[in-house]
């Protein structure tokens, strides 16, 4: 388990992405997911009340509803770290105070709870004063329909600013972010995000952490039948395939999968507190369960940065 930086959220090494649910995996396979990833000792899963709006015959509030139904079944609420995110869902776009009330209360009822553990700012809203969201999510946190509030899809400069803006009025702080972060994507968070994030004390929750599963290496031999081909198959490029070269190496070195060995390489960056990966199906899940047993060495670590420099 790792905490969540100035929090008592204590989470499993892999986050459990909750995009799926709803869209290639529906509520019956969905739970079958859920029950395997809990077993494993799971117990951090993300979500937003946007997904999965993009799928056909989805208008967004189907994975929360899922999640929801199965923490009533399985009556393990208080176990598990449920994330989820405001200002892109169906009805509630952007971070004005009314909407950020009304889309947590949305979800509360979508996930069957009275609380959030921790609530995202799904994407900065330049058009909305920062004290103004930043109190709006302070009141739910004094109300105890959230415990934690953080950032996603914030550049440096606005999530510095918004830092600022808690800690001259007081208000509930960000505590993580959530970027686009992975082995072939990472120029977006190393640099000045990331050294922000380890100069603040805030963790970092990676998504696209096997880049649209480019990095599993079931996308190296050609087209799969699968809706996320397109944004996988961008990575095929020399670099691409280079990084492949070294996920494959050393996964034949620590007798798992490839996948498995990308997420360990997350976890070894600084800040990160747990990679965000999701599964449509339990045998995709158990590809990502290889990866809390395993720390690679210093100088695995380093090929594969190497590899994706």
């Amino acid at each position: 388990m790792r905490q969540i930086d100035s929090t008592d959220l204590a989470v499993f090494d892999l986050c459990l992405g909750g995009n799926v649910f709803g869209w290639t995996a529906d509520e019956r396979t969905s739970f079958e997911i859920l029950d395997a990833y809990a077993r494993a000792g799971g117990n951090f899963v993300d979500t937003a009340d946007q997904y999965p709006m993009w799928a056909e015959g989805c208008s967004g509030g189907e994975s929360e509803t899922i999640i929801g139904r199965w923490l009533a079944a399985r009556r393990n609420r208080d176990q598990i770290v449920v994330a989820t995110k405001v200002g892109r869902g169906p009805g509630f776009p952007g971070l004005a105070a009314s909407t950020i009330r009304e889309a947590c209360e949305a979800s509360l009822r979508r996930l069957g709870t009275d609380y959030i553990d921790l609530y995202y700012a799904h994407a900065d809203d330049p058009s909305v004063p920062l004290e103004e969201t930043l109190a709006a999510f302070d009141q739910l946190v004094r109300e105890g329909k959230v415990r934690h509030v953080a950032a996603s899809n914030y550049s440096a400069p606005r999530l510095a600013e918004a830092l600022a803006v808690s800690e001259r009025e007081g208000f509930a702080r960000y505590v993580a972010l959530q970027p686009h972060y992975n082995l072939v994507h990472r120029r977006e968070y190393e640099g000045e995000l990331q050294d922000l994030c380890a100069r603040s004390g805030l963790s970092c929750v990676p998504y696209y952490a096997l880049a649209n599963g480019f990095l599993t290496g079931k996308y190296s031999n050609g087209a799969v039948d699968s809706v996320r081909a397109t944004q996988a198959l961008e990575y095929r490029n020399e670099r691409g395939r280079a990084v492949l070269a070294a996920l494959e190496q050393v996964a034949a070195e620590r007798a798992t999968t490839m996948a498995a060995v990308a997420l360990a390489w997350l976890r070894a960056q600084t800040t990160v507190a747990a990679p965000i990966a999701s599964a449509r199906t339990p045998a995709q899940l158990d590809e990502l369960l290889a990866f809390p047993a395993i720390t690679l060495t210093p100088e695995q670590t380093t090929r594969l940065t190497d590899a994706s420099s």
